[in-house]
Order: C-alpha cells, then sequence, then structure tokens
C-alpha cells in the first residue's frame, strides 16, 4: 500500500471518500509508526509505516487506498526517561485520542504497562514487550448518517427538568425492551422507554460517561469493573460496551440513532463529560494512549520531580489544559459531540480541575474564554460539578456567566433541613429561591442552580432515608470507599424493615425530598430510580457494581407505584405553573399592579416572617406564598406570563403543625393540590380551604392553589 504525505489537520483519521488521512500531535517524540490490522485477526499486525511528515508538531500521512473499518493503532518513539516526564516506548501499541471509534477490550496482560514491575522503583526500567495482542484497536468510521429534521431543541433552561441515568443501567433488566438491546444505546431510545420519559416528564437525560472507557487493574483483578465508567480513554468514541450490534465502528451510528429518537420526544441529552483526567491513571498505571504519545505534554506533572503527577482528581493524573494542544482536545471533542453526534450539553466531571491555571482555580482561565466564545459550544447547555479534590477546589457559586452549576449547598441545606437540623430555615429559603446568594451577582439567573439531594455518587433517594452507614463491602476495599453520610437521616431503623410506621415515614421523606427539588426555583435534577424508591442496599458508592445492584429494577412493588404516581404529579406542577419557573430572583416586593408580593413567607400563625424568626434555631415549620400574577416574564410569544397564587408550606418538625392560612381578602379559596402525607401526592377529594387553619402533618410538604370560590 503506497503512502502520501497527507495534512497536519483535521487530527485523527478522516476518511475522505478516496482514502483516510492520519494526524497524531507529538511535541517530543522523535518517530511514529502508524500501524495497521485486519477486523479478522485484530491481534496481529498486518503493516506498518513511518510517518515522516512533521508539521507543526503533528505527525501525518495519507493513505490512498484506505477505508471504514479499517483498524489501527500507534507506536511512538522518544526517550524512556521518567526523571524528565517522557515515557515513550515504541514497544507499545497506542490509541489515537482522536478516534471515532474502538473496537476490542483491553486484556490484563503486564504487557500493557510501559515499565517492568518489581523491580527496584519500579517505573524506571522499561518494559519491551510488545502489547498488540491485549489493546483494542482504533475504527476508521464513516461519518454519514440520515439527520433527517433533526435540529437543537434548545430547550429554555426554565423549562428544563435533568434525569441522570446509565445508559446500561436504566435497560439492563426492562422488561419491555428486546433482551437484544437492553443496556445500549437502541434500548433507550426503545419505545417502552420513551413512553417512560414522556409520561414522567423529564426534559432532559443526562447520560453517565459514554466516551470509550476502561477499568483499572486493580478492579479487574477483583472481578470487578468500572461500571460508572469515570476512566474515559477515548473523548471522540462512543463507548462499544453500549451499542448492540456488536459490529466494528456501529456504535457511532447508534448513538447517533438514539440521539435523533430522543429529540423527536423532545428530550434532550446531556453527556457527563470526564476531562480532567485519563484511565491510565498515576505512574504505576498502563500505557495506553496519551502517557506513550507525550506524556510531559498530555498531563500535569510536577515541577519538583516530573516524574510523578499533579493529582487533584483523585484518579492518579489530571490533564494538563495549559498546554494548547490539550486544551484544542477538549475543545475538538465538545464540538465533536456537538455538530457530528447532535447532543445538546455537558455536565463537567470535578470541572475545576480544568480551572486551574498554575495551581488555583481561576474562574477566567482559558478554558472558560475559549468555551464563551465559540459560536457552537457557547450555545449548548453547561454544567459544572464546581469542585475538585485539590486544595481550593471548591468552586460552588464561582463560575462564570453561561455555566449552571452542580449547587452542593442546595443538596446539604434540603438534606439537614428535612433531617430536623436546626438553624436551617434562613439558608433554605434561599435554597427554595433560586440561590442568589451565589449567583445574582454574577449576572446569572436562579437556572444556574441545579436542584438535587442525590446523584450517582452517593445514595439513593429511598437508601438516604434508610441508612446511617454506608455498606460498600462488596466493592472488595473493606468499606473504606466512600464517604459515610452525616446528612443521610435513618428514619427508624438501618436497612430493610416490615415496620409500617418506620416504612410510612421514609416514603413520606422520599417524597418530601421530590416535592422539594421542584418547587425549588432553578432547575431539578432527579436520578434514576429515585422516583420509584430504587435501592443500593446501602452502596453508596457503587462505581464498580456492574449488576443488580446498580441497575434499575423494574419489578414495582404498591409502595414503588404509589411513589412513582407522586414524582408524576409533583413533575406535572412543575410544568403547569410559570410561577415555579421563574427566569429571576424574587424580590419580596409588589410588581406591575400586583396586589401582592411576589414571595410572602409566613409562620405558622399567619404572619410573616421576622427576622426573629429566620435567625431562630429551632424554626423548623415555615410557608411561602408565590404571587403567579408577579412573574414580570413574558412568554416565546412576548405575552406576559399570569400563573396562579401558590403557597407552599414545609414542616420539618416532629408533630403537627396547625398551619393558619393567609387571608387574601379576594373572597378566593386556597385548594389542596400537592401533600406528601398520601403517598401518591393525591390530595382528599374537595380539599379547599378559606383562611382556616390546616393541619400540616409532621415530616410533610403541601402545596396549595388560590383560586375562585
Amino acid at each position: 500500500m503506497n503512502i502520501w504525505p497527507g495534512k497536519p489537520y483535521p487530527l485523527g483519521a478522516t476518511w475522505d471518500g478516496a482514502g483516510v488521512n492520519f494526524a497524531l500531535f507529538s511535541e517530543n517524540a522523535t518517530a511514529v509508526d502508524l500501524c495497521l490490522f485486519h477486523v479478522a485477526d485484530p491481534g496481529r499486525e498486518t503493516s506498518r509505516f513511518r510517518l515522516t511528515e512533521h508539521t507543526a508538531q503533528v505527525w501525518h500521512a495519507y493513505l490512498p487506498h484506505a477505508r471504514p473499518g479499517q483498524l489501527y493503532g500507534y507506536r511512538v518513539h522518544g526517550p524512556y526517561e521518567p526523571h524528565a516526564g517522557h515515557r515513550f516506548n515504541p514497544a507499545k501499541l497506542l490509541l489515537d485520542p482522536y478516534a471515532k471509534a474502538i473496537a476490542g477490550e483491553f486484556g490484563a496482560e503486564d504487557t500493557l504497562f510501559g515499565y517492568v514491575a518489581g523491580q527496584g522503583e519500579e517505573d524506571l526500567l522499561r518494559d519491551d514487550r510488545d502489547n498488540c495482542a491485549a489493546v483494542p484497536k482504533c475504527v476508521v468510521i464513516d461519518q454519514a448518517f440520515s439527520w433527517d429534521d433533526d435540529a437543537p431543541l434548545r430547550t429554555p433552561w426554565d423549562k428544563t427538568l435533568i434525569y441522570e441515568l446509565h445508559v446500561k443501567g436504566f435497560t439492563a433488566h426492562h422488561p419491555e425492551v428486546p433482551m437484544e438491546h437492553r443496556g445500549t444505546f437502541s434500548g433507550l431510545a426503545s419505545p417502552a422507554v420513551l413512553d417512560y420519559l414522556r409520561s414522567l416528564g423529564v426534559t432532559a437525560v443526562e447520560l453517565m460517561p459514554v466516551h470509550q472507557a476502561l477499568t483499572e487493574r486493580r478492579l479487574a483483578d477483583l472481578g470487578l469493573t468500572n461500571y460508572w465508567g469515570y476512566n474515559s480513554i477515548g473523548y471522540f468514541s462512543p463507548d462499544a460496551r453500549f451499542c448492540s450490534t456488536g459490529l466494528v465502528g456501529q456504535q457511532v451510528a447508534e448513538f447517533k440513532s438514539m440521539v435523533r429518537t430522543l429529540h423527536r420526544e423532545g428530550i434532550e441529552v446531556i453527556l457527563d463529560v470526564v476531562y480532567n483526567h485519563t484511565g491510565e491513571g498515576g505512574r504505576l498505571g498502563p500505557t495506553i494512549c496519551f502517557r506513550g504519545i507525550d506524556n510531559a505534554a498530555y498531563y500535569r506533572l510536577r515541577e519538583s520531580e516530573r516524574r510523578r503527577y499533579v493529582d487533584y482528581t483523585g484518579c492518579g493524573n489530571t490533564l494538563n489544559v495549559m498546554h494548547p494542544r490539550v486544551l484544542q482536545l477538549i475543545m475538538d471533542s465538545l464540538r465533536y459531540w456537538v455538530l457530528e453526534m447532535h447532543v445538546d450539553g455537558f455536565r463537567f466531571d470535578l470541572a475545576s480541575a480544568l480551572a486551574r491555571e498554575l495551581h488555583d482555580v481561576d474562574r477566567l482561565g482559558a478554558f472558560f474564554d475559549i468555551i464563551h466564545q465559540d459560536p457552537v459550544l457557547s450555545q449548548v447547555k453547561l454544567i459544572a460539578e464546581p469542585w475538585d479534590l485539590g486544595e481550593g477546589g471548591y468552586q460552588v457559586g464561582n463560575f462564570p456567566v453561561l455555566w449552571a452549576e452542580w449547587n452542593a449547598k442546595y443538596r446539604d441545606t434540603v438534606r439537614r433541613f428535612w433531617k430536623g437540623d436546626r438553624g436551617q430555615v434562613s439558608d433554605l429559603a434561599y435554597r427554595l429561591t433560586g440561590s442568589s446568594d451565589l449567583y445574582e451577582k454574577s449576572g446569572r439567573r436562579p437556572y444556574a442552580s441545579i436542584n438535587f439531594v442525590t446523584a450517582h455518587d452517593g445514595y439513593t433517594l429511598r437508601d438516604l432515608v434508610s441508612y446511617e452507614q454506608k455498606h460498600n463491602h462488596a466493592n472488595g476495599e473493606q468499606n473504606r470507599d466512600g464517604h459515610n453520610d452525616n446528612l443521610s437521616w435513618n428514619c427508624g431503623a438501618e436497612g430493610p424493615t416490615d415496620d409500617p410506621r418506620i416504612l410510612a415515614l421514609r416514603g413520606r421523606q422520599v417524597r418530601n425530598f421530590l416535592a422539594t427539588m421542584i418547587v425549588s426555583h432553578g432547575v431539578p435534577m432527579i436520578v434514576a430510580g429515585d422516583e420509584l424508591g430504587r435501592t443500593q442496599k446501602g452502596n453508596n458508592n457503587a462505581y464498580c457494581q456492574d449488576n443488580e445492584l446498580s441497575w434499575m429494577d423494574w419489578n414495582l412493588d404498591e409502595a414503588q407505584r404509589h411513589t412513582l404516581q407522586f414524582a408524576r404529579s409533583v413533575i406535572r406542577l412543575f410544568h403547569e405553573h410559570p410561577v415555579l419557573r421563574r427566569q429571576r430572583f424574587f424580590r419580596g416586593t409588589t410588581r406591575h399592579g400586583s396586589q401582592a408580593k411576589d414571595i410572602t413567607w409566613f409562620r405558622p400563625d399567619a404572619g410573616e416572617m421576622s427576622d426573629q424568626d429566620w435567625s431562630n434555631p429551632d424554626t423548623r415549620c415555615l410557608g411561602a406564598q408565590l404571587a403567579g400574577d408577579a412573574i414580570d416574564e413574558v412568554d416565546e410569544r412576548g405575552e406576559r406570563l399570569v400563573d396562579d397564587t401558590l403557597l407552599i408550606l414545609l414542616n420539618a418538625r416532629s408533630e403537627t403543625v396547625s398551619f393558619r392560612l393567609p387571608n387574601n381578602h379576594d373572597r378566593c379559596k386556597w385548594e389542596l393540590i400537592l401533600d406528601t402525607r398520601a403517598s401518591n401526592g393525591d390530595p382528599p377529594a374537595g380539599s379547599a380551604y378559606d383562611d382556616e387553619t390546616f393541619p400540616l402533618e409532621d415530616h410533610s410538604l403541601a402545596v396549595f392553589r388560590l383560586h375562585d370560590a
């Protein structure tokens, strides 16, 4: 096969209809070999070409007769000098960082490591054994796909409700998904799943990582796997484990088909992306891609000892976003997923690590500057996990405009309030109204706050109210992993119980959390299964549990069916009432001739909350009246929004409170429209009240609507 010079751009393997251009960046390499493999025998190298063209630190070539489906990899030559930060080893076949698809699985052989283990300081002696048979191969793909009329949905932030799920776990046991599609992209786009998502009322699915990932050697030795996938090794490739066809490169088309189908149902697709570190781990990890291509360029190395990595992520390494080519990799990847794969946004894992210029987190760093001026990425949903594990990494409230954040302060405050902790109501008021204390000064709106109580990382909502201690023994770390969550509340007994009183209280607390998220201003995020009362049996770090412990169980008992009915009811309120989805922060003042302030806070005696009430650590019961005629916003047609006035009552006490409903003076009645006392949330028929007292039971939330008598 002839080889032509080719071009240094675009990076990766690009088929133009006649051949394939290959381009690989390496600043410090001395030579690069392109290796080809046949689909029928991927463990045997069929051809090898030395890339003689080297332009602007990019090694490139063009193969005029190569076609989609061609398997390939690289061998990169250079010094093996760990103390200088270089770990080149041409005996190791390497993945292309820009590979659009990856075929095969990683083996467990020692040949994956670039050093000879057990020799003195372990990583100083290069291992010259070939690893070809143990490494997956990159795939040249044909990017063509029939998108029909698919276009970005651009659902406004104030109308967005996020549903976080794992592609495999969501359908692995779904009885109405065909067996061959369970746990895959096509399974997520199956009619039964679409019906469920539509009936639930979510507007966006946030997919846990779908980039090609790998399992750490430590987990493999324990017979476990990195189920969550926060161990990326291919930032352009959909993970082959979620592909139903099993054909080389077909995961690309299957992912696109899933996105197109979800879009037709009005559901956006947000990707959880992990650009803060890679799956190669620390200095004793395998040499699979970045480490062997140019370790000193791709990773943050300690200045005093370049053999070791700077680790802000707790995963062994940190990508070097200060290097322009690494920053380009991230930006090219993000644009690829938007332009070619049609996704609607991203949630950035440990986003603070991306903002570190030298050591400190810089909210105006190059990463943010480039995204803000990018005509593509500045128009999609951008969500930060606003912390990392380094010093000063907790940055909740400090990300710039255009960004929303996982609001951990919301999570902690809401948990503490319903747990019954003292002194929470003042902070709770901020969290219920969009966290203006965190976001208003920087010019952001309430929807900068992603409101959540649970996420994939931690207890499920049911386990949050059922366990005080984590039960992670199945993870193989003697229950040392994860964190003891002192914000959880065991409602009466640790773990499973048949006590009807305890079960009733737990169910009510689950409903309280779901309802609080929905009536709070900001963007609610629900974890898949929380609306069903899913349990992980107290495991709050199930990252390595690719089994029934993590998968959705669709065989629902009566209590779970009621919880689902409640979730649907409260989400329906979110969509029906614009006053719950305000685009601006409350002012506590009257607007546009309204007779009521936009928000009024009440004590149980119907008096307005005073400074003394807010500062009283024993205040655990309060109400908020949201004036529907004071929204001060317009809809898509330019018409001013007007809604019903709503009254939200919250009681975290351990006893029933007689709550006097506010006097409305308008010959209107308060109609009870949601009550967490009921297992399904439905209030009794004819629940209309004048300005009289309402028995707000212990640990309950109620929502009233003001309507004409």
